[in-house]
């Protein structure tokens, strides 16, 4: 063989890598920032958070081209908050990993739907609890327009007669539920007993949702079931003390299981409460055409369908009012201001007196809820019909205000999202994390080259310069995929560095022991070191490649960290394997042409080489001549 050869191969391979490291596209600044890899956020403090998409409906993943288009959004989002080096992708086919290196920051609203909905609120009850049960002085709100409702069941924000849509996001709540009633079937549920709102064997429910509806039925019995179905008004418990026995159960549901019941059983059973609504899944009010459920102060609002939405919004501006306080600015389209001022009217009207006397403001006319996904931002009292732009005030500064704006701009996602993890690492902590990292790898490193040179001696140098290349070789892989991919590196990644140590450890075994092994046989050190490669490097490449293999489909199936091991494994065993054919095997090939190599004290091959003036054998097969 000629070793020149597959050594130059190895240098050419140097000197491009580094020269794409040096000079290619991002590279930037001096030469010590072009030699730094991208790190991540465990490293240099950050915040990561990771945002799953769910399906209340069958729990199948979104499609690629939603998940792609979700990450287009919030990555509109998240640059919307002025941040730098933000970082957005997806991770196998239901998340996206947020990134945010040196700031840590709250992210968890980027992720949300961003659904905007203005809905009629119809009803107002209580959603404490306390009508539950038979209260000693103040009775339940009931169904019927007579009483006025209590002050903590029925907040009414005082309007004003600018067009604008007061807001209050420090009072506002979750709320929402399961598809309820067509809009044909009741568009305007009266507070009336004599008008009973329709069923929920009526409505139109998707099969996963009836599934569901059914195990809830079974959760309760039959006996909860009925009376919650036949409620037509907010159960009045002081007229019927046995009517809170049986609607004990519904207190017990989870918010997932509150979520897929009907919005008119949601509402009139005084056993659920505000904290089980406020606390169901995302998207559980995404329907527009559904009557919905929602918390605002501990009152529970039976909402009309949505008249207006948020694709009827051309843009949203956060700006300054003439009070100087922050607020939202809507500017509708021209469909979306015909629909905005027909909603106001019918507010301002009561048309058809949809909203019952619970729902009323101070000045007798009807509140519309400004409801963000799953939560009443503010419900006005409608005071005029607005026929211009409107805006959202309320309790914001500059930052809650632009978040809120730049979720309306972008518009809503096409999935829907929950926060699974959020991580937030200070710079400090992420220093300490890299110098434990380093010195761990440095540990491995030089564990595995003290250990070469005391069992191999000579031998132990080939160890030594094949791990300092595969390093090399490594680092300038991880400068450039950082710049070209947006590989970072982070502890689980330095983790699969270092158990590729032991890889690499491996196959400089298996290739010594061969070469000892044919020695013994009778072959001469020069001889051993060719056939000793030909027999070990089927071995060698069959367990890099079982280690490649495992990289590769954990990589596949693997999020987060793990995913970032995988990666930094396969990497550097791919690179040793270069580093195996084109460096130990030639290097092996000159030394055995060296006088040390055949010192059985220098080159390691120890009691394997006969003693100086003991006869070697020249051959393995000496023929024996006849006489």
């Amino acid at each position: 063989m000629r070793p020149g050869r597959q050594l130059a191969v190895l240098g050419v391979i140097f000197v491009v890598l580094y020269l794409l490291v040096f000079f290619a596209g991002g590279a930037s600044g001096g030469w010590k920032d072009r030699l730094e890899p991208k790190l991540g956020l465990d490293l240099v403090g950050g915040t990561r958070l990771t945002l799953e998409a769910t399906n209340t409906v069958d729990g199948r993943p979104p499609s690629a081209e939603s998940l792609e288009e979700a990450r287009t959004i919030i990555d509109n989002r998240v640059n919307a908050l002025g941040v730098a080096e933000a970082e957005v992708v997806t991770e196998g086919d239901r998340n996206i990993v947020i990134s945010l290196p040196g700031e840590n920051r709250d992210l968890t609203e980027v992720g949300s739907a961003a659904e905007l909905r203005f809905r009629k609120v119809l009803k107002v009850a209580d959603g404490s609890g306390a009508a539950a049960t038979p209260p000693p002085a103040t009775p339940a709100p009931s169904g019927s327009p007579a009483p006025a409702p209590s002050g903590s069941a029925a907040p009414a924000p005082s309007g004003s007669a600018a067009p604008q849509v007061s807001a209050s996001p420090s009072a506002g709540g979750q709320g929402g539920g399961a598809p309820a009633p067509s809009a044909s079937a009741s568009p305007a549920p009266s507070a009336s007993a004599s008008a009973p709102a329709p069923s929920a064997s009526a409505e139109p429910v998707p099969q996963g949702v009836e599934e569901q509806r059914k195990a809830v039925e079974q959760k309760v019995g039959a006996a909860a079931w009925q009376a919650a179905n036949g409620l037509q008004a907010p159960a009045n418990v002081s007229a019927d003390p046995t009517l809170a026995e049986r609607l004990k159960p519904f207190g017990t549901l989870t918010p997932r299981e509150v979520a897929v019941l009907p919005a008119t059983v949601q509402f009139n059973v005084p056993t659920i409460t505000c904290e089980q609504l406020d606390k169901r899944p995302a998207g559980s009010i995404s329907d527009p055409k559904q009557p919905a459920v929602a918390c605002e102060s501990g009152a529970k609002y039976l909402l009309d369908i949505a008249k207006v939405q948020g694709t009827d919004v051309e843009d949203a501006d956060p700006a300054l009012d003439q009070t100087g306080q922050w607020v939202v600015s809507l500017n509708f389209s021209g469909d979306g201001q015909g629909k905005w001022t027909a909603l106001t009217r019918e507010a301002f009207n009561n048309e058809g007196q949809a909203c019952d006397a619970t729902a009323l403001g101070q000045d007798g006319k009807c509140r519309v809820a400004v409801v963000l996904d799953n939560k009443v931002i503010s419900s006005p009292e409608i005071q005029g019909v607005l026929t211009g732009d409107s805006q959202i005030t309320g309790s914001f500064n500059n930052r809650t205000a632009s978040d809120l704006a730049s979720q309306l701009r972008y518009g809503a996602l096409p999935v829907t999202f929950e926060p699974q993890e959020q991580q937030n690492v200070s710079a400090t902590l992420g220093e300490s994390h890299l110098r434990a990292g380093l010195l761990a790898a440095g540990i491995g490193m030089l564990l595995v080259i003290v250990y070469a040179f005391f069992y191999y001696r000579l031998l132990g140098s080939v160890i030594f310069l094949s791990l300092v290349l595969s390093a090399l070789l490594v680092f300038g892989a991880l400068v450039f995929l950082g710049r070209q991919i947006g590989f970072t590196l982070t502890l689980a990644g330095i983790a699969g560095m270092i158990v590729s140590l032991g890889v690499a450890a491996d196959s400089f075994v298996i290739y010594f022991e061969r070469l000892k092994d044919e020695i013994r046989e009778g072959r001469s050190p020069r001889s051993a070191v060719p056939r000793a490669w030909t027999r070990a490097r089927r071995t060698i490449i069959s367990a890099n490649a079982i280690t490649i293999l495992s990289a590769v489909v954990l990589y596949i199936v693997s999020v987060g960290a793990v995913k970032g091991f995988a990666f930094a494994l396969g990497l550097a065993t791919v690179l040793d394997l270069v580093v195996v054919f084109l460096f130990r095997h030639p290097i092996m090939a000159m030394f055995a042409r060296t006088r040390a190599f055949l010192s059985p004290r220098v080159s390691g091959l120890g009691r394997v080489l006969p003693a100086k003036g003991d006869e070697q054998p020249t051959t393995r097969n000496p023929r024996v001549k006849e006489a």
